[in-house]
């Protein structure tokens, strides 16, 4: 028989026995809860049908688990399984019929669904859940066990099959503790580890079994070194505690009997391991053992078959491990080795297990590899935490570990790496398992207590083997000899020497016996040994029937695309020229062009515009470059394996391109590293040489985002190309990059953001990537942003790694610049919790990196980086390592920077310091001092960041974040714990990032409350906004973004809303006031409290605006945070209002007063001439009744006029004086002009009367100009300044005309203040800065106030005289004459005249105050109607004005209304609103509309007056009338002399009156309305007393300022804000500019010119050339942003090339020499820019 069968026939001999370390215990089955009896004959479908009851209380426990199990065992369809969950609630009828589902599906399923409940519920299966076949458990237990060893002996092929069926069992029973069953068939992926959770927030601590899995991947992501602990603890330690406080004193015999109890109710960390890699898919296991090996555990090799019949090496899982390693024989010249460790060669040491053993073998081997000083506990023991517990499943697991020398000889325990294996489990039980150990070993060495027959037989079958033996020993008295014996037999079988005898007991020296034992393997090492990888390993693992992970398909596939592709690198930096060229030189090109045309330093003498266009022509055609190239074969391979793998087959190719190039890149580094060393010892120091080199070296990456990076280039270049109309849309090639690579990114893979290469955005790409993305995810997208900044090699990635248990690309020698992004996933279940979906990590590179310093602004490059990540992040974690303070104050200096410019856009994001490799426990009370002393630094950086940012102002750290000491500081130890290359994680170093990790999230979820995170368009929108201000070199000043503007927007629009309503409720007050005062009595008027109700009203009206400011800004409206810094403007635009309101409600008061003063005196003259009146009627009534004869209507009329003429040549006549108007405005004018000089007195003089002035006679004269400049200089600029001072007093003269035409309207007489008045307003703006720059003379002052006091004399003397003929005493009693008349017939002829006197009412008395209320009104309410129609938009903030007006100039495309627009902008508005105002009310029945529902309302409350009149049981009519003006004296003023007329011998009875004017109120409505529609619009709407026009124009006209350059006008909202913007500027040719040599149009645009090399001079610089860059210094109010992007102005440069020859005809000027480009511009390029302007969708 061959020695080998020898082996196995021992092998089935021994199958049965265990040892105490390595056992897994013989199993009796505990008793059931249910005592119920089963017949051995019964079948599994009659086993579910009699015990049915009792197996629905048992499934009530857990059903979900049961259908979970049902479905990984196939025995269930996912239909059914979905069906079962989703549709049935109730519980009990769904385990109803669940069982009956099972029992249609026949025995072969029930038997099956038996099996699979005595996995789940094994404490059920005594009794309910036994199998029919079973029926062993009938016997006794001793019997059973006896039976089946007897079987297994005589049939040992019987139990090689029973072996996988029991191991299978026993995997199962595993899965079922820890509820894992479920990721058997589904397994677990990254994502469900990486998920976000509420978990996440929680200090974790497993409390049952199913917890153990979880705890274990969240540590060992975490990089913990107790993540291989399976205790767990049952309560708290409080509880614990109490229990302890609770015990009786003294001791009883009980301790004698304790067991721990760990191993019953836990599980062994081997057992957890191998479950969780078995329910793992690959790239998860790959991820588990890369953080595993990092923690210095020993990694699986081998799994045992479990899941399926083989044992499965783990290759692929340890792809990702890479070491670095300095052997000794590098050590004298401080080399290093770096490698894959798959791919690395050493000598493999083997240590197994024969039989049982009384010590530990793993303990034993953490010993060997641990330096002294230094234990580790690789392997897990018996003595570790829960190592004691009965292994289940991990018996014939092969776990490896290595030792790496770090180049300290006196240190390191090895000169070389070598591997150590331990097998689990006695090689007896698996054989295959050792033999693979002999074929791939260097030495084996074979733990064993003692050598027998059985052994010696066993061991005879290695006789052909080459490896190297070794026994370790136990010594044992009476065993001795028989284990020499046979030790002799076999030297000659495996060459064993005395050397090869290692004895051990417990009387031995653990020191000693590891010294020994280390240099046994010294002189292994020594002796040539083997040398082998794992890649060899597999390939011996195959020959034996091994299971390889790495041999899937989809593996397989995947590796096959990548070696086509990897094949043809050889050479890096040369591949990367060739295969990857447009992300080359001309990618580079390109970001260099892109920036200059931002920061324009090379402009030399070029014209800003020109030189633009000239860079633009130049970016054309590098794209024109980028877009010739073809794909090239690898980058078309690479994009067809991303773009066609299925999803796993695109995981495996993606890391395999990772393995594959980061190893071509360490291999190309490690050749130009030992150049760069011989090139030292022989240039000596040659700069150019190592400039080179460095070159070189910098650009030996390549990885995945190289490629990925092409493809965006690819991407960006068609792109360009179709927006310049050189590729057709439909010819696209590449539209479907974006979409993969968002896919990408769902997967977790990080995608590029800036490329650190070429220090650029490729903004399209990026763009395009993450709307693709928002596309994908539905739209639901919030995300939080977190980035990490620091300097290079302070371990930024390996935080964030650690932290979120991501991999950015981390390899040596890999300069990865720039900034990755990677989504995680927040679960379903906590985004409302957490706030958001999403969680964006953003990696950076290093700041301050020595490869980077040498290359040309690198300090800059920082700045930009900072700055943008920061804007970009919601937390940003800065990182710092303590023990470089230099470098601290750097990166400081960088993110301080950062920070302020953040803060002055409104944006606040909060800021972590963390500071590494500090490791003391009282490191954070230590380190108090140096936390003032880090923010003391910090106050003077920003002070000096204030500074470079030109922000003129006292600054802190406190005033741009909120920073606390305490919270905000974070000292973490040190990575590693001792040194590299064997050092472990430092668990303080995991446990602290954690601790980080939580007060994140939590800091997440309280600031999700206060504020709504980011979606992926506004995150596309910030990157936009903030890359290109951060191009610009002066960022602040520069930064322009949408959301801010939509926000700003929004808010204008809310303010302006907030501001009408409260012009309107005073406008109302004011009309109700001025109402009151005209119905006042002398006495009521001396009594008037209208200055303490208007205070009220103002008072309450600011209030309320404010408050609703504070609302909104705590509303949560979306960027609210992002115009915090606008608030305090709204406010003073808030107080302003009020004050200008307050203004306005003072003269209205003060004027209607005046008016009524002025009537009482006339009232009282009126009065006494009526009473005489009314006394002569009612004497002639008297002698007409006397006459014997009745009189006729002719007799009466005689009678009447007679006595009128009589009784009028009897009145005193008393005449109203008039005045001579122009006399006191002549008076008022030279008391102005007093102090101004003698020259000026006698210009006054020869002036002559007022009367020969009007406003239209005024012309521009050259002596209006008071220049000092030579004669030369004067010619220059006297033509432009005297256009400015026409318009200046076109303007001022427009302003006075109103207020003229405004006195005339209120038919008051004349008063003296209204000259005071006109001469204020004239002073007051020749006083303003912007008109002393002008330099008047005194000449055009007296010209100009001449003029319009000439005309204010003609107008008022015309408003005296007629104000004296309307109040006449005489005259106004001469209009009664009628009244009286028929007063005095209707008595005579006894004639009920009730029914008439109430006509009269209405008709003179309720008529004309019914027309004045309506007037009055109408106003308002068409404002009203207009700002709350469908148009309202154009009117709701100024940005939206202008965007309509531009809109609508460029539909029309009427020059002449160009030149209004940009010439005359407050003339051209007023124009526009007008007839805005006209074509809305053409259709006629809208404004009827209006004024049927002012007039309705008002007659309702006429309709109520007069039934609340009659109420107040009045007995006369007089006191009827009385009681009914008195109700209505805030609405109507009703006219006491018409009223007078009607009361007069008016004995009616009230009610009967007042019934007889409701009859008669329909009518008077509907004639009131029919004149309304017969009054022409034009002149209904210009004799309003509120103009609407006026209303809108101040809504929409704002503080009326204009570019100093481009006379642009200020778009900024509130009327009193700090600074002055618009949102597109114009050539400034339009603007009347041309140059003084050529005389032609320029054609310059102040935003291009902000950020160029030009100079600008005017009156304000006194004429000498300033930078424009610095125009602040002499506009500081101002902010003119460059355009956001190179079509931002296109729109006025369209105007431009469009009417080119029409400006300059219209300016006296030469047309413009345009830049060619300019001439490209379409009209819907045109329009697409003023969208993009104005942020208009």
């Amino acid at each position: 028989m061959p020695e080998s069968a020898a082996a196995d026939d021992l092998l089935a001999a021994r199958t049965m026995e265990k040892e105490p370390e390595e056992a897994t215990p013989s199993r009796t089955p505990v008793k059931g809860t249910c005592d119920l009896e089963k017949s051995s004959g019964e079948k599994p479908s009659e086993i579910i049908r009699n015990k049915r009851k009792k197996l629905i209380e048992i499934f009530q426990k857990d059903h979900e688990l049961i259908l979970d199990e049902l479905l990984s065992q196939s025995i269930v369809t996912e239909e059914e399984y979905n069906t079962l969950d989703k549709t049935e609630e109730d519980t009990k009828k769904k385990i109803r019929k669940l069982l009956i589902l099972i029992q249609k599906k026949g025995e072969s399923a029930c038997q099956q669904f038996l099996e699979c409940l005595e996995i789940v519920f094994p404490e059920e299966k005594a009794d309910t859940l036994q199998v029919p076949e079973l029926v062993e458990n009938d016997l006794p237990k001793d019997s059973l066990i006896q039976e089946q060893d007897v079987a297994i002996q005589q049939d040992p092929e019987q139990k090689q099959k029973d072996l996988p069926k029991e191991r299978r069992k026993a995997f199962r029973e595993v899965l079922s503790k820890l509820k894992l069953q479920k990721y058997e068939s589904r397994k677990l992926r990254m994502n469900d580890v990486l998920e976000i959770n509420s978990g996440s927030l929680k200090d974790w601590t497993p409390q049952k079994l199913r917890d153990l899995p979880w705890h274990f991947l969240r540590k060992v992501m975490a990089l913990n070194v107790t993540a291989r602990s399976t205790s767990f603890r049952c309560g708290s330690p409080c509880d614990q505690g109490n229990r302890v406080g609770e015990e009786e004193q003294g001791i009883n015999e009980q301790i004698f009997f304790f067991s721990d109890s760990d191993t019953k109710v836990s599980v062994n960390p081997l057992d957890l391991l191998c479950a969780i890699l078995l329910c793992s898919d690959s790239l998860l296991q790959q991820e588990i053992l890369s953080k595993m090996s990092m923690c210095q555990f020993a990694l699986p090799l081998l799994l045992p078959a479990l899941d399926n019949p083989k044992c499965t090496l783990l290759l692929w899982a340890m792809r990702d491990i890479v070491r670095k390693w300095r052997p000794h024989s590098l050590a004298d010249s401080r080399g290093f080795r770096e490698e894959s460790l798959v791919l690395t060669s050493m000598p493999t040491i083997s240590f197994v297990r024969m039989g049982s053993c009384s010590f530990s073998k793993s303990k034993l081997l953490n010993e060997v590899l641990s330096p002294s000083q230094q234990h580790h506990d690789f392997f897990i023991h018996q003595d570790l935490s829960s190592g004691n517990v009965p292994r289940e499943i991990a018996d014939g697991l092969i776990e490896i570990s290595w030792f790496f020398p770090g180049g300290r000889k006196n240190l390191d325990l090895f000169p070389e790496p070598v591997a150590v294996t331990n097998l689990r489990g006695d090689i007896e039980s698996h054989w295959l398992q050792f033999s693979f150990l002999t074929e791939v070993s260097s030495a084996v060495f074979i733990f064993a207590e003692n050598i027998t027959e059985r052994e010696y037989t066993l061991l005879s079958a290695l006789k052909e083997s080459t490896t190297k033996y070794y026994f370790i020993l136990n010594r044992q008295a009476g065993k001795s000899s028989e284990t020499l014996a046979f030790l002799n037999k076999l030297a000659p079988v495996l060459k064993l020497k005395n050397s090869h005898m290692l004895m051990k007991d417990s009387n031995t020296n653990t020191a000693k016996f590891v010294e020994k034992l280390q240099s046994t393997i010294q002189s292994i090492m020594n002796s040539s040994p083997k040398r082998i990888d794992i890649e060899d390993m597999a390939v011996t693992a195959r020959e034996l029937g091994i299971q390889i992970d790495e041999d899937c398909v989809e593996c397989q596939t995947a590796s096959n695309c990548v070696k086509e592709i990897t094949t043809e690198i050889k050479d890096v930096a040369y591949y990367k020229q060739e295969v990857l060229r447009l992300q080359g030189d001309l990618w580079k090109s390109l970001a260099k062009v892109e920036k200059e045309m931002c920061q324009m330093r090379r402009q030399g003498d070029i014209p800003a515009e020109k030189y633009k266009s000239q860079l633009k022509d130049k970016m054309l055609e590098l794209r024109k470059q980028q877009n010739k190239c073809d794909l090239a074969d690898g980058l078309t391979k690479f994009i067809d394996a991303i773009q066609h793998l299925l999803l796993l087959e695109k995981h495996y190719f993606l890391k395999w391109m990772k393995f594959q190039l980061d190893h071509i890149a360490r291999g190309n580094l490690s050749k130009l590293r030992a150049e760069y060393k011989e090139k030292c010892k022989s240039l000596g120091d040659d700069p150019k040489q190592f400039a080179e080199l460095d070159k070189l070296m910098s650009s030996t990456s390549l990885g995945v985002e190289h490629f990925m990076r092409e493809l965006g280039q690819f991407y960006e270049a068609e792109c360009s190309m179709v927006k310049e109309g050189k590729i057709l849309k439909t010819g696209r090639q590449f539209t479907h990059f974006p979409g993969t690579a968002a896919d990408l990114m769902l997967e977790g893979f990080p995608i590029e953001l800036i490329d650190g290469d070429a220090a650029n955005i490729p903004l399209q790409w990026v763009t395009d990537v993450l709307t693709q993305l928002h596309a994908k995810l539905g739209g639901r997208s919030r995300m939080v942003v977190i980035t990490v900044l620091g300097v290079q090699s302070t371990g930024k990635s390996t935080l964030l790694n650690t932290m979120f248990g991501l991999q950015f690309a981390v390899s040596s020698g890999r300069c990865t610049r720039g900034a990755f992004m990677t989504l995680i996933k927040v679960a379903e279940n906590f985004q409302q919790e957490l706030g958001c979906d999403f969680i964006l990590v953003i990696d950076t590179e290093g700041l301050k990196a020595p490869e980077l310093a040498k290359l040309e602004d690198s300090y800059q490059h920082d700045n930009e980086l900072a700055t943008l990540v920061i804007g970009l992040s919601d937390i940003t974690i800065v990182n710092m390592a303590m023990e470089n303070a230099t470098e601290m104050k750097d990166i400081l200096q960088i993110v301080v920077h950062a920070f302020l410019r953040m803060e002055k856009i409104g944006h606040k994001p909060n800021c972590q310091f963390v500071h590494q490799n500090v490791s003391d426990v009282s490191a954070h009370e230590q380190n108090m001092r140096d936390r003032k002393h880090l923010l003391e630094q910090l106050n003077e950086m920003i002070k000096a960041a204030a500074k470079m940012e030109k922000l003129n102002k006292e600054i802190k750290f406190s005033d741009i974040m909120e920073y606390d000491l305490e919270k905000h500081n974070w000292y973490i130890p040190g990575l590693w714990h001792g040194v590299p290359p064997m050092a472990p994680v430092n668990m303080g170093y995991s446990e602290k990032v954690y601790e980080l990790k939580r007060y994140l999230f939590e800091f997440i979820k309280n600031h999700s409350l206060k504020r709504t995170p980011k979606d992926i368009p506004k995150f596309i929108e910030w990157v936009k906004s903030l890359w290109n201000a951060v191009k610009h070199e002066n960022f602040i000043f520069s930064f322009r973004n949408s959301l801010i503007a939509e926000a700003y927007n929004q808010l204008s629009v809310k303010y302006s809303e907030w501001e009408w309503d409260f012009r309107k409720e005073m406008h109302l007050w004011i009309t109700e006031k001025e109402t009151a005062i005209q119905n006042f009595s002398p006495d009521e008027l001396e009594a008037d409290k209208s200055q303490y109700e208007m205070q009220q009203k103002l008072q309450c009206g600011e209030q309320r605006i404010l408050e609703l400011l504070k609302q909104y800004f705590e509303s949560g409206a979306a960027n609210l945070h992002l115009i915090e810094k606008y608030r305090e403007d709204f406010i003073r635009s808030a107080k302003s209002l009020k004050t200008e309101l307050e203004s306005y409600s003072f003269k209205k008061c003060k004027e209607a007063i005046h008016i009524k003063k002025g009537q009482h005196k006339i009232a009282n003259i009126q009065s006494e001439y009526m009473k005489i009146i009314e006394g002569k009627v009612d004497m002639l009534l008297e002698q007409c009744r006397r006459k014997e004869s009745k009189l006729e209507n002719k007799e009466l009329e005689m009678e009447f006029e007679k006595m009128w003429k009589e009784t009028f040549s009897e009145l005193l006549h008393i005449r109203l004086q008039k005045h001579e108007i122009h006399e006191d405005i002549e008076f008022h004018l030279r008391k102005d002009l007093d102090n101004r000089g003698s020259s000026v007195n006698q210009k006054i003089q020869k002036s002559g009367s007022l009367m020969n002035y009007r406003i239209n006679s005024f012309t521009m004269r050259n002596e209006y100009l008071d220049f000092s400049f030579t004669s030369a200089m004067k010619c220059l600029f006297t033509k432009k300044q005297s256009q400015k001072t026409e318009k200046l007093a076109q303007s001022l003269m427009a302003q006075c005309n109103s207020y003229i035409e405004e006195r005339i309207y209120s038919k008051a007489d004349y008063d003296e203040t209204y000259c005071r008045e006109l001469l204020h307003m004239i002073n007051e703006k020749l006083q303003q800065e912007e008109v002393k720059k002008l330099q008047t003379s005194v000449c055009f002052e007296v010209d100009l106030k001449l003029h319009i006091l000439g005309e204010a004399t003609h107008a008022f003397q015309k408003m005296h005289e007629d104000f004296l003929k309307e109040n006449d005493p005489q005259q106004r009693l001469e209009k009664l004459k009628p009244q009286y008349f028929s007063i005095f017939k209707d008595h005579y002829l006894e004639k009920d005249a009730r029914q008439d006197r109430a006509k009269d009412l209405c008709d003179q008395c309720l008529k004309p105050a019914l027309m004045d209320y309506v007037s009055k009104r109408l106003g308002l309410e068409i404002v009203d109607d207009i700002l709350s129609s469908g148009q309202s938009i154009e009117y709701a903030s100024r940005s939206f004005f202008q965007f309509t007006v531009q809109k609508k100039l460029l539909e029309d495309g009427n020059f002449n209304n160009y030149v209004k627009y940009i010439i005359d902008y407050e003339k051209f508005v007023k124009a526009w609103i007008w007839r805005h105002i006209l074509d809305y009310y053409r259709e006629a029945e809208d404004l009827e509309a209006l004024e049927e529902e002012i007039l309705s309302t008002i007659i309702k409350k006429v309709k109520d007056a007069l039934e609340k009149a009659k109420d107040e049981s009045v007995t006369t009519v007089s006191a009827f009338l009385n009681n009914f003006c008195k109700v209505l004296q805030k609405d109507l003023v009703i006219s006491k002399d018409s009223l007078v007329g009607i009361q007069f011998k008016n004995t009616a009875d009230p009610d009967q009156f007042s019934t007889f004017i409701q009859i008669f109120l329909p009518n008077l409505q509907q004639q009131i309305l029919a004149e309304l529609k017969d009054l022409e619009i034009k002149s209904k709407l210009s004799q309003l007393p509120l103009k609407p026009q006026d209303e809108i124009f101040k809504r929409v006209f704002g503080c009326g300022k204009q570019c100093p350059f481009c006379k642009v006008p200020c778009e900024a909202g509130g009327g009193d804000h700090k600074e002055h913007f618009a949102s597109v500027h114009r050539p400034q040719g339009l603007g009347r500019y041309h140059s003084l040599a050529t005389e032609k149009l320029t054609y310059s645009l102040c935003s291009s010119d902000v950020v160029s090399n030009t100079t600008f001079r005017n009156s304000d610089t006194d004429w000498k050339d300033h930078p424009y860059k610095d125009y602040r210094q002499y506009y500081p109010h101002w902010c003119i942003q460059p355009d956001p992007s190179i079509t931002a102005s296109d729109y006025w440069k369209f105007v431009f090339k469009e009417f080119n020859q029409q400006f300059a005809k219209e300016y006296g000027a030469k047309p413009a020499d345009l830049p060619a480009d300019w001439r490209k511009i379409t009209k819907e390029q045109a329009l697409g820019s003023l969208k993009e302007a104005f942020t208009m969708k």
